[in-house]
């Protein structure tokens, strides 16, 4: 049976609910969500780290081109062209209806209703929302302010 990746395992600090350690949880969790091995998804997570490209802004500055590369070079080559579409699509809508991740947490009442909004992204599903919410869960639990 295969380890289950963390945000720890990536460098990724989530205890201090800041927006951009939370981007890049999420971001991670974009690339583990899809039926591909969890070592070519870590490794084109490093990609995208070496290139500086994990924010909203970044990944859409960037452009599908650029982001395609990068994935290749992650050997993420199966999904490329789609998962380049996706997280161009997923910042954007990110960006429109919620401005930051952060404010999404704010608006979630509760971890169900932060489940289903989630969701609400196409192209992220249940695979994606499950990893994002298993490491976020402790950070939320620890946060009395969250959901009341």
């Amino acid at each position: 049976m295969k380890k289950a990746v963390y945000s720890r395992d990536l460098g990724i600090k989530l205890e201090f609910g800041e927006e951009k350690e939370l981007f890049k949880w999420f971001f991670a969790c974009l690339l583990f969500g899809k039926p591909i091995q969890q070592e070519v998804a870590k490794r084109t997570y490093f990609e995208f780290e070496k290139e500086g490209i994990l924010s909203p802004e970044k990944i859409l500055s960037s452009g599908w081109d650029k982001l395609v590369e990068i994935l290749d070079r992650g050997h993420y080559v199966r999904y490329d062209f789609s998962t380049a579409t996706k997280l161009l699509e997923v910042c954007k809508e990110l960006r429109e209806r919620h401005g930051s991740l952060n404010n999404l947490l704010l608006k979630a009442k509760s971890l169900k209703d932060l489940e289903r909004k989630l969701l609400e992204f196409k192209g992220v599903g249940k695979v994606t929302t499950k990893i994002f919410l298993r490491d976020l869960r402790k950070s939320i639990n620890n946060d009395t302010s969250l959901f009341k």
